[in-house]
């Protein structure tokens, strides 16, 4: 990001995590997911608590938000490839801040329906719910931070906040046909059946919810991974990217209830699910890498020499040449040629056995014979 650009994605960054405070709020109040009901009974109690992990959770990916969209907008419009790093560390941490300033309205759109709840453990109820919002906020700087830094992770934050509100929508949707008296929609998790015990186990882990939370971050980790997992340069960021979305949600729900008593079965379900939730986003994108790299390593072959059998007059590769070492030799003029010995007799391939020949017997007693005749 150069210098002169750094107003306009800054301005990008406040603008888009505003509005994406405001129409995750919007969209959560319009459905009756976010409620401020005054704690008189259980299902207040129950409400109270959901919409608290709502409220943060909501803090902090608008915050990531604005900061992923304002980093690619940045890239789109950006052609200055000689930037040095000193302006990209600096370009990254302005619209981190800036993405925090701008999830900032939430704090305001939390706090005024608050005031409608009743508590008897405070005398202002929107402070409490304001205050979840401003740690959302500081939560969401260090995600955003992290997506910045890693593709793979802004991916499966996005992928993750994709998948909880249609999980909210089919969830609200559900009940609205139904008809029944049904509970307030928690954070990642659907509450399928009600009524039925055969669906809990031990009375506080509702496991088709255990089952739905697990394998959406388990696909989501592994789908997310896969395409950066091809890169060698990428794949530790791939292998640890399964785990961003669901840690999100993970510390909402421990900002929300830090301890699990006091609170409905229903919700603590999902609090005990949320950190296995990113248990299986983690297996997910570390299986993925880890395919990826044996593939790579399947890759990898040894090349070997083929011998050239096409043209039947080439020598194999393997053959060297009948030529030994030339020797000088004197011409009749005085001057000095180089002749090249052969190495093998002539008529003979490279390899072939030579079957030695007989050593001649000199004939002694013929040639002493002669030399009698010639003395005489």
């Amino acid at each position: 990001m150069a210098v002169r650009g750094w107003g306009g994605s800054i301005a990008a960054a406040i603008g888009i995590a505003a509005c994406a405070g405001a129409a995750q709020l919007g969209l959560g109040y319009g459905l009756g997911i976010i409620t401020w009901l005054p704690a008189s009974d259980r299902v207040g109690e129950a409400a109270w608590a959901a919409s608290l992990s709502w409220a943060a959770w909501i803090a902090a990916t608008s915050t990531v938000a604005g900061a992923i969209g304002a980093q690619r907008l940045t890239e789109a419009a950006d052609t200055d490839d000689d930037e040095p790093p000193g302006a990209t560390f600096l370009g990254r941490i302005s619209l981190v801040v800036a993405a925090a300033v701008g999830a900032l309205v939430t704090v305001a759109l939390v706090a005024v329906p608050a005031r409608a709840a009743v508590r008897a453990d405070t005398f202002s109820p929107q402070t409490i719910a304001a205050g979840y919002a401003v740690i959302g906020v500081l939560l969401g700087l260090v995600f955003a931070t992290w997506s910045l830094s890693s593709r793979a992770a802004a991916s499966n934050v996005i992928a993750t906040v994709g998948w909880l509100w249609l999980l909210a929508v089919v969830s609200v949707t559900e009940g609205v046909v139904s008809g029944g008296d049904q509970p307030p929609a928690q954070l990642g998790v659907w509450q399928i059946t009600t009524g039925s015990d055969a669906f809990w186990f031990r009375d506080y882990l509702y496991w088709p919810g255990a089952a739905l939370a697990l394998g959406a971050a388990f696909v989501i980790g592994a789908l997310v991974a896969r395409r950066p997992a091809r890169d060698p340069l990428h794949r530790v960021g791939a292998a640890v990217s399964g785990i961003a979305g669901p840690l999100v949600v993970a510390s909402a729900y421990f900002l929300a209830a830090p301890r699990l008593s006091g609170i409905r079965a229903e919700q603590v379900s999902a609090h005990l699910l949320a950190p296995y939730a990113v248990l299986a986003g983690l297996a997910g994108s570390v299986l993925v890498t880890t395919l990826a790299q044996r593939a790579d390593r399947s890759l990898v072959t040894v090349p070997t020499q083929r011998a050239h059998t096409d043209d039947p007059t080439r020598e194999p590769a393997t053959a060297t040449a009948n030529v030994a070492r030339p020797e000088p030799t004197t011409g009749g003029d005085g001057t000095e040629t180089a002749r090249a010995t052969p190495l093998w007799p002539e008529g003979t391939a490279p390899g072939e056995t030579l079957t030695p020949k007989p050593e001649r017997k000199r004939r002694f007693g013929r040639r002493n014979s002669s030399d009698a005749e010639d003395n005489a």
